[in-house]
């Protein structure tokens, strides 16, 4: 292959860190693999093949030969692999689903726990030995069955599990238990420890039944997500309208959606007017008013109005599927924090082995009983199991990308979301993530002529910066557009048009060689502003955007047809008219702003405007440019070096851009931040150059998102810290005589539960 791959694998029967490991170490031996990240809540691998895989001539589907090598090693490894997104595609199951072996666990343990219950009250009846060995057997090895089979592959593969420190510990005391048994005088009162085994097992599969519960509500998010997508599409056909598949929708179909139905694709209106509910791929609650030629979203939820659409994107194209996309990536991807936990659980099972087994010779070889010593080794075994550690720091990812996509927030890769709540400096694009984006044009002032002090008329010179911008899809460009529209002028035909990078456009409208830019592109080509030197410094003082339209023309005052015309050699570039563009600031930016002031951030406005016009707008904004929070007439290519200047000053940098032009500063800053605009041009494109993406243009989820960020950090440590101290305090305990195996089995059970119900009191977040 000569494109990187990436492929989902569903693993089945991982229990705790140890297996994390185990399999990572097992799916990294496939040759052709690159990285391997194995997420234990979501018991999925995520396999990403190297940039070069070898193909044979008899390997025509690389990728699926892959797949069956990378499930081999799955179920070699001692694991049973599973298609991907088991647990985030399968619909809600019952709360009781899987309770049945605890219930015969709680059934067939009680009648040995009750006598223990009984002692406290003085009430001292015991079963008979037979019956307490013919309660616990089938608990030991019928029901704790996955443990043996489990801790066997992983004996066999020459590494340790939450499984095998089970089965050795409760097998340890039911073996214990029988040789006492069959050893002990006729009729000898001996005490006997079948009720500790049955209950260690059944509370062991009572924490694993409530774990996966709590998964479940974890990738409840991406579940909801996956269900927004309808079955069925009302497809307008050569025999009108019919009912066809959702999946069978092809791109340029045309679809009815009635009123209450969600759109089947994304597309374009085309007939009617409607409101649409997109709140759940935005987080805005408030329903879109869609009109002709509207973007319409597949999932979202269309109003009271039967309308007529285009299908534009299909499939894994669609909005949607891309926001699936980048929550499933979140999800399985691996946090830097959890190197840390994968480090230790590489160790913690033959270390745990290790003291255990230092716990029975010590307290044998001091002089105490077999029996004592076998039952605290036991204890250790039980109360040490890593399950805690493994899911400490996925539950917590889950439960946070979760919340963020419900309100509009993506949080594309782990690290992003690990790295947002450490930055110290926030730097804004200007136009369309702080602005409306939307800029208006407000004045048009022709060079008069110098001979009758009349230039040539406004709406021909209005045609002419119309023409030559008809293909451009820049803001100040669709000013131009929209204002001869107004007007009623028709578009003139344009060639050799092209665009000069950070400076504006040049071609040919109606055989004359025009150019359109900025000042600082005419300051270069020396063109002389005249008497229309001093409006321009006014508008740029009150605030407005100031471009200029020009004509290159001979020394005889002719027109330069283009730059290989020998009369283009001896051209002259002479003004025709400036161009005065004013946007306004969103609603909402002033007070994102100060938001993020409060929390301590340093706030910087890129801008590609002249410096007048962008410290007007950064005063608008509450900005204060004596303070170095502005910087302007900034090229698009100079936007990723300012970032890469700010961070080499020390600072944790978070860049907020929309268009495509803010691909490299998104990519080169510390965390990139994506922010969504209605119309979505070039939202993709920094979309992926992004580590979040805002859904909507709102720049109050800015603040929302460092928050989250820092939330969902704040349980990751709080998970780990708990993890790591439980088994701290917990074997030293154990190993000094201070925890039976029951209470150790119940401790063990209840530290994964409270992990995972720790993370989930992130599903109570609101920005």
């Amino acid at each position: 292959m000569n494109n990187d791959a990436t492929l989902d694998i569903g693993i089945g029967g991982m229990t705790c860190a140890s297996c994390v490991a185990r399999v990572e170490r097992a799916l990294k031996k496939v040759p052709g693999v690159s990285t391997v990240s194995v997420n234990l809540a979501t018991e999925s691998a995520r396999v990403q093949l190297a940039t070069d895989v070898p193909v044979s001539a008899t390997e025509q589907v690389p990728t699926l030969n892959m797949e069956a090598r990378l499930r081999r090693a799955v179920r070699d490894a001692g694991y049973e692999p599973r298609a991907a997104n088991t647990l985030t595609d399968a619909p809600d199951a019952s709360r009781w689903a899987g309770f049945a072996p605890i219930a015969w666990g709680l059934a067939l343990s009680m009648p040995l726990v009750l006598p223990m219950l009984g002692d406290l009250f003085g009430w001292h009846r015991m079963l008979p030995a037979l019956w307490q060995f013919l309660l616990a057997t089938p608990v030991q090895f019928v029901l704790g069955a996955r443990f043996y089979k489990a801790g066997w592959h992983a004996l066999i593969n020459f590494s340790g599990n939450m499984d095998l420190l089970v089965a050795i510990g409760t097998t340890a005391g039911w073996a214990l238990s029988v040789w006492l048994w069959l050893t002990a005088a006729p009729d000898a009162m001996v005490h006997l420890y079948f009720e500790g085994s049955a209950l260690v097992v059944t509370l062991v599969l009572l924490g694993k039944w409530l774990e996966a519960g709590a998964k479940r509500q974890t990738t409840s998010a991406i579940r909801a997500l996956h269900a927004l997508r309808p079955e069925v599409a009302h497809l307008i056909g050569p025999d009108g309208e019919v009912d066809v598949p959702a999946d069978e929708v092809l791109v340029g179909d045309q679809l009815v959606v009635k009123p209450g139905e969600r759109f089947a694709a994304d597309g374009v209106l085309l007939e009617g007017f409607t409101q649409v509910d997109e709140s759940m791929l935005t987080g805005e609650s408030l329903p879109v008013a869609k009109a002709l030629d509207s973007l319409l979203t597949a999932g979202s939820i269309n109003g009271d109005g039967r309308v007529r659409m285009r299908v534009r994107a299909v499939g894994a194209d669609t909005m949607l599927s891309h926001i699936i996309r980048l929550v499933e990536d979140a999800q399985a991807a691996k946090a830097p924090i959890q190197r840390l936990v994968d480090q230790v659980s590489a160790v913690f099972v033959p270390v745990v082995l290790g003291i255990a087994l230092a716990t029975l010779l010590g307290w044998w070889l001091s002089g105490h009983s077999f029996e004592m010593a076998l039952i605290n080794a036991v204890a250790v075994l039980v109360i040490a199991c890593p399950c805690a550690l493994g899911l400490a720091t996925p539950a917590a990812i889950m439960a946070g990308t979760g919340v963020a996509a419900k309100y509009g927030i993506l949080i594309k890769d782990a690290e992003a979301l690990e790295l947002a709540h450490q930055v110290d400096t926030v730097v804004f694009d200007k136009t369309g993530t702080l602005t409306v984006g939307k800029p208006k044009l407000l004045e048009l002032a022709c060079v008069p002529d110098q001979e009758h002090g009349s230039g040539a008329p406004r709406a021909e010179v209005l045609q002419l910066a119309a023409s030559l911008q008809s293909g451009s899809e820049h803001p100040l460009a669709l000013a131009v557009l929209a204002s001869a529209k107004a007007e009623g002028l028709a578009l003139l035909a344009a060639t050799e048009v092209s665009a000069v990078p950070g400076r504006g456009m040049q071609g040919l409208v109606a055989g004359r060689p025009l150019l359109l830019g900025s000042l600082r592109w005419m300051d270069e080509l020396n063109v002389d502003l005249g008497p229309l030197a001093a409006r321009a410094a006014l508008w740029q003082t009150q605030g407005a955007t100031v471009s200029a339209l020009a004509q290159r023309v001979t020394q005889d005052g002719q027109g330069a047809t283009d730059g290989n015309d020998r009369k283009a050699g001896q051209a002259r570039v002479v003004l025709l008219a400036l161009l005065a563009f004013g946007d306004e600031p969103k609603p909402a930016a002033r007070q994102a702003l100060d938001v993020l002031r409060a929390r301590g951030l340093r706030l910087v406005m890129l801008s590609g405007d002249n410096r007048g016009a962008a410290e007007s707008m950064a005063r608008r904004l509450g900005l204060n440019p004596e303070a170095g929070e502005v910087m302007a007439e900034v090229l698009p290519g100079d936007k990723a070096a300012q970032v890469l200047r700010l961070k080499g000053g020390g600072h944790r940098v978070l860049m907020v851009g929309d268009g495509v032009n803010d691909a490299p500063a998104l990519a080169a800053a510390d965390v990139g931040m994506a922010m969504a605009n209605p119309d979505g041009g070039g939202t993709d494109v920094a979309m992926h150059a992004a580590g979040m993406t805002l859904m909507r243009g709102d720049p109050l989820l800015v603040a929302a998102a460092l928050d989250i960020s820092a939330r969902t950090v704040r349980k990751i440590r709080q998970n780990l810290f708990w993890a790591f101290a439980y088994n701290v305090a917990g074997i030293p305990l154990a190993a000094l005589g201070f925890l039976n195996p029951v209470f150790a089995g119940a401790a063990m059970a209840m530290s994964s539960v409270s992990v995972m119900a720790n993370a989930l009191l992130l599903k109570r977040w609101k920005p």
